[in-house]
């Protein structure tokens, strides 16, 4: 029997006959390996004949999952270094190649990047996770030792905590006794906010012609419904009370800021993709392709975050008197940056859409414009949000 490139020979074990079926050229990179295979002549969910490692069919894998668990065990940490290799692969262009990730993906060549959704979750994940781990307490102290008064501003994180004590007898070397008031002023401001102030604050303010009381005369509107009356107007009441908290402690804010904020930037994706299907209204693109291409920008930009992140807290764990190599090096690294997001975001537009670099650069303005608009009034609700759940 001949050989052909691209065909392999099977046995049919109903009938013992050889039959020669057209494979795809084998291709290590892009397939399953043999030893990963279930070995079936036929598909194990719909019976078709097979002629690689999926099904032609109903795309299942040749793969047979009722094994020994060490076995599935190194499959799935192999699964995971072949994430970790498609994922360095992706990195490259995503971060120096502008559009080619959208452009490479619309065109077919998918399965050598990380794909767009899984991209974008795993870069926020990280970059949320950073934001969090980094962000400190930050307290301004206010003091004054031999009758001068003075602010101490004190950044504080959780790692920092098991040096505290450190810090304070460090302090005790500048200003002796100061130690004792900055202890007593951190344990007010990490209290629990609905107890920073025994004095809950006053609110004057009419509405409807009257002082406003939570209870004889709240906030009413004709179309609000009676729970968020009562939310709004325990906000109100609560609202002196949080602030006087949030000013001892502004860490207090971030935290809730952090907690809305991922959510938040995911929902803007499809109104991102809306705008840029508004702006290319008659380029006769389906609206998926916006949503990949906002996909791939915003894990652009959350990397570059990253980065940014990285480079200025290295600087500032290894030189804290912010003076060094390291800071003119990671003050370098967020300028150019800081430059190259809108140029990247320019050149991928011009990359993807494939227009005329006039009306390029138009459409780059209009949907700038757009997205700052919206992204301020989400930035309203995340605050807003934020103080609400304090």
């Amino acid at each position: 029997m001949s050989e052909e490139k691209g065909l392999k020979t099977s046995e049919n074990s109903g009938s013992g006959s050889t039959e020669a079926h057209p494979v795809p050229a084998s291709n290590k990179g892009l397939t399953i390996s043999r030893k990963r295979l279930a070995g079936s002549t036929n598909c194990l969910n719909c019976g078709t004949h097979l002629q690689g490692p999926f099904c032609h069919y109903c795309g299942q894998p040749d793969k047979n999952l009722v094994r020994f668990f060490p076995a599935l065990l190194r499959e799935m940490l192999e699964d995971f270094a072949d994430f970790d290799s498609r994922f360095m692969r992706t990195l490259k262009p995503l971060l120096l190649k502008p559009g080619k990730l959208t452009r490479d993906y619309l065109d077919g060549r998918r399965f050598r990047y990380v794909p767009p959704l899984r991209l974008y979750i795993f870069s926020s994940i990280l970059l949320f996770f950073l934001l969090a781990l980094l962000a400190g307490s930050a307290l301004t102290l206010q003091t004054e030792p031999d009758g001068e008064a003075g602010n101490v501003r004190i950044e504080l994180s959780d790692g920092d905590r098991e040096d505290l004590n450190e810090a304070l007898q460090e302090l005790d070397q500048v200003r002796p006794g100061l130690s004792d008031v900055v202890s007593s002023q951190i344990e007010e401001a990490e209290q629990d906010p609905d107890a920073a102030d025994d004095e809950p604050g006053e609110i004057d303010f009419d509405w409807n012609g009257n002082p406003w009381n939570q209870e004889t005369n709240p906030v009413d509107f004709a179309l609000m419904p009676a729970w968020a009356t009562r939310l709004l107007n325990r906000e109100i009441a609560e609202s002196p009370q949080k602030g006087k908290a949030i000013e001892r402690n502004p860490n207090l804010i971030m935290d809730k800021v952090l907690d809305v904020l991922p959510g938040t930037m995911f929902v803007l994706l499809p109104i991102v993709a809306l705008l840029l299907k508004f702006w290319y209204l008659f380029a006769r693109r389906y609206y998926v392709e916006h949503i990949i291409f906002a996909l791939h920008n915003h894990a652009f930009i959350f990397v570059v975050f990253i980065v940014m992140l990285l480079a200025t807290s290295l600087a500032e764990w290894r030189e804290p008197s912010g003076a060094g190599m390291l800071t003119i090096t990671a003050d370098w690294v967020r300028t150019i940056l800081t430059i190259w997001i809108p140029v990247y975001l320019l050149l991928s537009m011009k990359r993807v859409y494939q227009q005329g670099w006039g009306l390029t650069v138009a459409k780059y303005f209009a949907v700038s414009i757009s997205y700052l608009m919206i992204l301020g009034l989400a930035t309203g609700f995340v605050a807003l949000a934020a103080f609400i759940m304090l």
